[in-house]
């Protein structure tokens, strides 16, 4: 069975959440920005860098889907505001090929925001495909099966408080909670601990 790691611990993505949520305060001071994610995974990273800003933002989600057969992207679950005029920051939980964020910022782009910008917790970049500008990135990943803080592992595991990573995701199916545990554990002992 493969090792599953603390890729980035709690602690690691509370000080730099709290970062970009006052680097956002500072650049839209007197604004009212809207920070939109891809419902599911993003929803955790937003609901908490929503709290780690000091300004009055809007919070607006949207799903995508894909055609069988063509690969081909939709908006299958569209905004609830207007985004024309306004500040818009897309958050994002991971960005790997960056194929599915491009196609959603040329949607977004259409509606003439009066900015549109990027923010990602990770940034998964040996795997990029489209050349996309990211705005903030929380960290930096390799090419690991990730899971926690908002992505999962066949729906499950998006409770986990760390970003947890492994070669082998066959670690996580057998005893997910249980492997999950071990790993927070082991993280908090530290390798010298035995």
């Amino acid at each position: 069975m493969g090792v599953v790691d603390v890729r980035v611990a709690p602690a690691e993505l509370e000080a730099r959440i709290a970062e970009i949520g006052a680097d956002l305060s500072r650049l839209y001071a007197g604004h009212d920005p809207l920070l939109i994610t891809v419902l599911t995974g993003g929803s955790v990273f937003l609901a908490d860098l929503v709290r780690a800003v000091t300004i009055r933002c809007t919070v607006d989600f949207l799903a995508l889907g894909r055609y069988p057969g063509s690969g081909r992207k939709y908006v299958q679950k569209d905004l609830d505001v207007d985004i024309a005029g306004r500040h818009v920051v897309v958050v994002e939980d991971i960005v790997d090929t960056g194929l599915t964020l491009a196609y959603l910022l040329q949607v977004l782009a259409a509606r003439q925001p009066a900015s549109l910008r990027v923010c990602t917790l990770l940034d998964r970049a040996v795997r990029r495909i489209a050349d996309l500008p990211l705005d903030w990135v929380g960290f930096e990943v390799g090419d690991e099966f990730l899971v926690g803080y908002g992505l999962d592992l066949d729906g499950r595991l998006r409770h986990v408080p760390a970003v947890l990573a492994t070669h082998d995701p066959s670690a996580l199916r057998e005893d997910p909670e249980g492997t999950v545990r071990r790993a927070l554990e082991a993280h908090v002992r530290g390798p010298d601990s035995g």
